[in-house]
């Protein structure tokens, strides 16, 4: 499967973001015949953390329609970004998903909040996820061709039951759409990300945000894809970007068959 991963600089109006994605497909598709497209978090809309942007997407809203059309428009899955949804009055981090028809595939809400306080560092940064949204509750698994697709958002990358969980249920390919701030996306990013997928024995795909998005936020970068073996075939590094990938299903297969993993102990989520 031919893949777009795409890494940009979101502020908090959707119109720029969107403009910027597109631009970034076409590219894409001009290079390659994509199949699907790899988003960041929060990639519709970023807020300075201490709450919610005003543009949230609820199921068949404006904003929903708009990233429907980006699917459908470019005849691509759309896979793993995420958006600040409404659900009943709450807020929830919502990695959407939808066909190259625009039909909707399901949705993962984040379940692992992101806390930090860098207040007694020059940084200055306090940022407390649980003060804006509501955590998910669900694990969720897309199947895309041949492909079985677990679905992680950010600081969902430090519990790695969830990435077992979905290799037990048969998942291949691990999504993490992120907005990993600078000081632990040089300290952990690719080390967890490859971490994940040697011990799933899967592809991770790994599409995040960079650069100073207000006076709060200021993320990582590089973007990543990861096979099973661990190794990093893919860095977008810094500045926005695209890269096309072919992730080969066959090496999932290859690399499971030389080296059986199989957990001590049984998980449920």
């Amino acid at each position: 499967m031919k893949i777009a991963l795409i890494q940009i600089c979101s502020e908090l109006n959707p119109a720029p973001n969107m403009e910027k994605i597109q631009n970034f497909i076409n590219l894409a598709k001009k290079q390659d015949d994509i199949e699907a497209v790899f988003l960041p978090e929060v990639f519709y809309s970023m807020s300075d953390g201490t709450e919610a942007t005003p543009y949230l997407v609820d199921k068949g809203n404006e904003h929903y329609k708009v990233i429907q059309k980006l699917a459908k428009d470019n005849s691509v899955y759309l896979i793993g970004g995420s958006a600040a949804t409404n659900l009943d009055g709450r807020v929830i981090n919502r990695a959407w998903n939808f066909d190259p028809s625009g039909n909707d595939m399901g949705h993962y809400d984040k379940m692992h909040l992101f806390a930090v306080d860098l207040s007694k560092t020059s940084n200055k940064t306090v940022i407390d996820e649980a003060t804006v949204y509501t955590p998910g509750s669900s694990p969720k698994l897309l199947n895309v061709g041949d492909w079985k697709v677990g679905l992680g958002i950010c600081f969902d990358l430090r519990f790695p039951e969830l990435f077992r969980y979905y290799h037990e249920q048969g998942a291949n390919l691990l999504t993490m759409a992120s907005a990993f701030t600078v000081p632990t996306g040089k300290a952990h990013w690719e080390t967890l990300l490859r971490a994940r997928a040697i011990e799933n024995q899967s592809y991770v795909v790994a599409a995040g945000q960079w650069g100073e998005h207000n006076e709060k936020i200021k993320t990582y970068g590089h973007s990543m894809v990861i096979d099973p073996w661990g190794e990093v075939i893919a860095d977008l590094g810094e500045g926005e970007g695209y890269t096309v990938v072919d992730l080969d299903l066959s090496k999932v297969e290859e690399f499971r068959a030389r080296m059986k993993v199989k957990p001590k102990f049984g998980i449920s989520l």
